[in-house]
């Protein structure tokens, strides 16, 4: 039976309503990603075996080297769970350990304990695994491609159930796509990073815009992402292995422990895409003399409370630069809280960025945008080695008019027309009434380096053009109509004996 993706999304979703009620709605992650990540690598895992099996016997199939997954240890196959009548838990548990010491690459994937989850029955847990079962998910039956957009539809609706803090490891994929198409232009061989990697949405839609827009093959490019929670870390792992991804996800504060290093240098990267977390906490006092020289754009480092630009100097640091031997520039784009571009006191941190001509586009996005936070945001596109044409200019664009997005039920989102016309104006540098402007890094640094966006693009509304004989005419009509009202009013009240 061949599934389309709106009919996968519907069958994923169901899984949440099988374990409702046993399990907090913020947990439902926990137990069914990777659930779903099991069965697709296990069903992939006995048809490969089964057709080396028909051809060259069982005693060669034991060869590991022939999978393109994950091997699957006997007795944990799927099968195997589901012929569980009790204890099921325990037989998921006892799958998942079996499964990462076959593949050792992939430990910590599994970071839930089915057996402490006291709502999670065998009845509950026997009705999930023979719900998953309803469909194949191998590669034949359902393409990776699919797969893996159902599976980032999964956290999705994951992310949309624990509301606010969903925000937290989910990106909505309006905004990923903007990110992705501001940064364009990919070739086989690129790298891509993400350092606040969440559950691995950057990345993913980046290798899809690579098949889907440019007609590559994303296992030719290299993705990897740090991420601080290791549950999350592992729904990014379990994302970039569904979608046949070569990539790597680090655990830990990209900040205060990097996980791509090279040597005393930080890895460099083609492309850095991110949403870090907006005016968090950072450990300033334990980088005060980084070993890798990322925040030293000015002595005095950004504050303890506000760890904005030092992600911005982290992502800066990790683009590749020909002026320090790469083969080619780098570019990042990066969500932004708006205060970033114009808050007094980082200043210090906006003019070197500005005079090292490392800003190549400044977007205002809609607010109400993400499901954790309502403030008005902003993506920053950085570029180490800017066109000739664009040297020494920033393009503001003002995106946050109703033009560029639709009000959904609790939030917005960007339209694809408003995508199109935010990504047209960038492509084609474009200067427009209301929207887009170029401005020279001189006239920036008049402004004191402030980059609000409303100092450069009016983002007024403008007024409407008075016909002053119209207008004339109706005031004439609307006078001749009270001189007949106080007529009518003078005569009622004489006839009333009223003076």
């Amino acid at each position: 039976m061949s599934l389309t993706l709106d009919e996968l999304d519907s069958h994923l979703f169901k899984c949440a309503d099988i374990i409702r009620d046993a399990v907090d709605p913020t947990d439902y992650k926990e137990y069914i990603l990777p659930l779903v990540f099991y069965k697709a690598i296990s069903d992939e895992y006995e048809q490969e075996r089964e057709e080396i099996v028909e051809e060259y016997g069982e005693d060669f199939a034991d060869n590991a080297n022939l999978y393109d997954v994950p091997i699957v240890p006997e007795g944990h196959r799927w099968n195997d769970l589901r012929s569980e009548s009790e204890n099921v838990d325990e037989a998921i548990n006892n799958a998942f350990t079996e499964f990462t010491e076959a593949n050792p690459e992939l430990s910590g994937i599994f970071n839930a304990n089915f057996m402490e989850a006291g709502g999670l029955t065998d009845d509950r847990l026997i009705k999930l695994v023979e719900h998953l079962s309803t469909y194949d998910l191998d590669r034949d039956s359902v393409p990776p491609d699919m797969l893996g957009e159902a599976y980032m539809d999964l956290v999705r609706h994951f992310a949309e159930e624990e509301g606010k803090s969903g925000g937290q490891f989910f990106t909505p994929p309006h905004i990923v796509q903007l990110c992705v198409r501001l940064v364009d232009d990919f070739a086989d061989g690129m790298t891509f990073h993400d350092p606040t990697v969440g559950s691995g949405g950057m990345l993913t839609e980046a290798a899809k815009y690579y098949r889907e827009e440019q007609g590559g093959d994303p296992s030719k490019l290299t993705v990897t992402g740090q991420e601080i929670n290791p549950d999350i870390a592992a729904i990014a792992r379990m994302n970039l292995s569904l979608h046949t991804l070569n990539g790597e996800i680090e655990r830990g504060d990209s900040l205060a422990s990097p996980g791509f290093t090279d040597g005393d240098d930080l890895e460099r990267f083609d492309r850095v895409l991110a949403n870090f977390p907006f005016s968090a906490d950072w450990a300033k006092d334990d980088l005060q003399d980084d070993q890798y020289g990322r925040f030293d754009w000015h002595n005095k480092l950004p504050r303890a409370d506000r760890g904005d630009y030092a992600f911005i100097m982290h992502i800066a640091e990790q683009l590749k630069d020909p002026d320090r031997g790469d083969d080619a520039g780098g570019k990042a784009a990066i969500v932004i809280p708006h205060g970033v571009l114009f808050r007094k006191h980082e200043q210090r941190y906006r003019q070197p960025m500005l005079e090292n001509d490392l800003v190549e586009a400044i977007v205002g996005l809609p607010e109400n945008l993400f499901q954790n936070n309502s403030i008005p945001s902003a993506i920053l596109v950085l570029n180490t080695d800017k066109p000739a044409e664009r040297e020494g200019e920033v393009q503001f664009i003002h995106a946050a008019d109703e033009d560029f997005y639709r009000e959904l039920s609790n939030q917005n989102e960007l339209t694809d027309e408003g995508l199109d016309h935010i990504v047209e104006n960038f492509d084609e540098w474009t200067t427009e009434e209301r929207v887009s402007r170029t401005v020279d890094i001189e006239e920036i640094e008049e402004n004191d380096f402030n980059l609000n966006i409303a100092l450069y693009v009016d983002t007024t509304e403008p007024e409407e053009d008075i016909d002053v004989s119209e207008e004339l005419a109706e005031l004439r009509e609307l006078q001749a109509e009270r001189k007949e009202i106080e007529s009518r009013m003078t005569e009622h009240m004489e006839a009333l004996n009223y003076e």
